[in-house]
């Protein structure tokens, strides 16, 4: 039987990092290409073969990339901020949708929940109007759009998977940069109120729902959306599943007004705040279209998934004095 293989750019980053894991371990060939100066994630599947050709080198890249029936693209702005989103997320996406093209290769790209403004609905399917009111909610669209105007006039087929936001395989996300981030002081940072039903996607399930989903890519249209559902958490979740591992915990407030002031002159939190909504208007994503594309979706049990998100975080050693 032929091997299949994808390329992942951008695989030295969690979302990448867990893709080339997932795919690898689904028994794909996997051609990874970091970033040159990044390091491959440690504990990588010894299958993968590593790709450092620089993005912009393109023909060279796509040399080394022959054969790959499937791009996903993972990579992403170097920072936060709607200046580097608004330059970088569309050349990003353009050298990856080029490079799908000269292989012949279907485009996967993870989405978010940006697209549908600042009044985002609870319930969010594939046919929910987008709403951007906000800059990185514009450059959402337009780049979905672009791929979209693209994959029906000639272009690689795309498939956009949109997901809530990640945890798991890492660092990087809400989880350890807020929630937990003074968790082995016995202190848990909350960035919204609780009781608002909040869309998470944990990394190893969005993972495996792109490898399956990959599999069954010649059902699909030129271009194609699917929501993954993944865990529909409150932040009360958050504070009874942290208490559970780790024992009693403090809990504080996110001091956005003083992050609001200090956005003043660090455009990195200006753009945070710009994100508080989403803590205060409940979400939640319908993946009714992609059960019936792949089945089940891939889901780790809640406990299951932070208990091993937790361990990625290297809090093990405070996971087993709270259990001994």
């Amino acid at each position: 039987m032929h091997q299949l293989t994808v390329l992942i750019l951008g695989a030295a980053g969690r979302f990448g990092g867990a893709a080339a894991q997932a795919f690898a371990q689904a028994g794909w060939r996997v051609l990874a290409q970091v970033r040159p100066g990044r390091r491959p994630p440690t504990h990588a599947h010894p299958a993968i073969e590593w790709l450092r050709q620089d993005l912009h080198h393109h023909t060279t890249l796509q040399q080394a990339a022959a054969g790959a029936t499937v791009v996903v693209h993972a990579l992403n702005p170097r920072r936060y901020t709607d200046a580097a989103w608004q330059r970088q997320v569309p050349e990003l996406a353009e050298h990856a949708a080029s490079l799908a093209q000269a292989l012949g290769a279907t485009l996967m790209v993870p989405g978010n929940v940006y697209g549908y403004g600042s009044q985002l609905p609870a319930q969010l399917s594939e046919l929910t109007p987008p709403q951007p009111d906000h800059t990185k909610a514009r450059v959402r669209v337009a780049l979905e759009q672009h791929l979209q105007d693209r994959a029906q006039h000639g272009g690689p087929r795309t498939i956009v998977i949109r997901a809530g936001d990640f945890f798991g395989a890492g660092s990087g996300s809400w989880l350890d940069l807020v929630l937990a981030k003074d968790l082995q002081r016995g202190k848990l940072t909350l960035p919204g109120p609780l009781g608002v039903p909040h869309a998470w996607a944990y990394l190893p399930d969005l993972a495996q729902t792109f490898v399956r989903v990959a599999e069954q890519r010649e059902r699909l249209p030129a271009f194609a959306t699917l929501h993954f559902q993944g865990h529909t958490l409150t932040l009360d979740d958050w504070v009874a599943g942290l208490q559970g591992v780790a024992g009693p915990l403090r809990t504080q407030a996110m001091p956005w007004p003083l992050l609001r002031a200090l956005g003043l002159v660090s455009p990195t939190l200006r753009s945070l705040c710009g994100m508080r909504y989403l803590w205060q208007r409940p979400h939640q994503l319908d993946n009714a279209s992609l059960q019936g594309l792949i089945g089940t979706e891939p889901h780790t049990p809640w406990p299951d998934a932070l208990h091993q998100a937790l361990r990625d975080l290297g809090h093990e050693p405070r996971l087993q004095n709270a259990h001994a």
